[in-house]
C-alpha cells in the first residue's frame, strides 16, 4: 500500500505551515480560513488524518464529532455572537478539497449584522 502525503491540515498541526491558530487542545485545532467566505471563518479540525469527512467521523469517534460541534460553538461565542453556520463538505462534488474531516464555522461577527439566507455557495 502507497503511502499518502499529509494533508495541509496534518502540516499545519505538525507545525510546518503557519496559521492563525484560535483554539488547540489535545484532539481538535481550529485556525482562520485563508479565504474566508464570511466575516467569521474558522476551520475546526481534528487532530487525526483517520476520517476523510464528517460521515467517516461520525461512524468512527462520535464523541469527537461531539466535541468538535461543542468547540465550533465556543468559537462561535468567542469571535461572534454565537450565531454561525457550521458547514462540511463530504466529498469533491460537494466542494470538499482537503480530505481530512474538517468544519467551517460561518459567522458574521455581531454588532446586528448577519450572514443572509442564499449569500453563501453561489453556483
Amino acid at each position: 500500500m502507497a503511502e499518502t502525503e499529509p494533508s495541509i491540515f496534518s502540516r499545519i498541526i505538525a507545525g510546518e505551515i503557519p496559521a492563525d491558530v484560535v483554539f488547540d487542545s489535545e484532539r481538535i485545532i481550529a485556525f482562520r480560513d485563508i479565504a474566508p467566505q464570511a466575516p467569521v471563518h474558522l476551520l475546526v479540525v481534528p487532530k487525526t488524518e483517520q476520517y476523510r469527512d464528517v460521515t467517516e467521523l461520525a461512524a468512527g469517534d462520535p464523541e469527537l464529532l461531539a466535541e468538535l460541534v461543542a468547540t465550533a460553538k465556543r468559537l462561535a461565542d468567542e469571535h461572534s455572537d454565537g450565531d454561525f453556520r457550521l458547514v462540511f463538505n463530504t466529498g469533491a462534488g460537494a466542494g470538499q478539497t482537503v480530505f481530512h474531516v474538517h468544519a467551517h464555522v460561518l459567522s458574521a461577527n455581531g454588532g446586528g449584522h448577519s450572514l443572509q439566507e442564499g449569500t453563501l455557495g453561489q453556483l
